[in-house]
């Protein structure tokens, strides 16, 4: 069974017919409409600017944030493995403690 499906997506008043995973769909779609309320936000600020200038401003928001989100998550994977790697030196410390008593 092919679990492709053939979906329009709608961006900035063009359509895109895309061939995706049914399992992905949902995710498309959200993706879309996110993009879609970012445009029409940046629409109403910036007045007479055309669809090329307000996509460039949604990608470089998002990207943006996307670049924030890596690093949050790179310091956050760092401060885990820290608090792992004190975690095993305590415990061996521990032990060593323990044999030599």
């Amino acid at each position: 069974m092919d679990d492709k499906l053939s979906i329009n997506i709608s961006l900035a008043d063009r359509t895109y017919p895309l061939k995706i995973d049914r399992a992905e769909e949902e995710k498309i779609r959200k993706a879309a409409s996110f993009i879609n309320q970012k445009l029409a936000q940046y629409k109403l600020r910036y007045r007479g600017k055309d669809s090329q200038d307000l996509l460039a401003m949604v990608v470089l928001q998002y990207a943006t944030t996307n670049i924030e989100q890596e690093k949050k998550l790179s310091y956050s994977l760092l401060n885990q493995s820290i608090k792992d790697i004190n975690s095993e030196l305590e415990t061996y410390l521990n032990n060593q403690q323990e044999s030599v008593l």
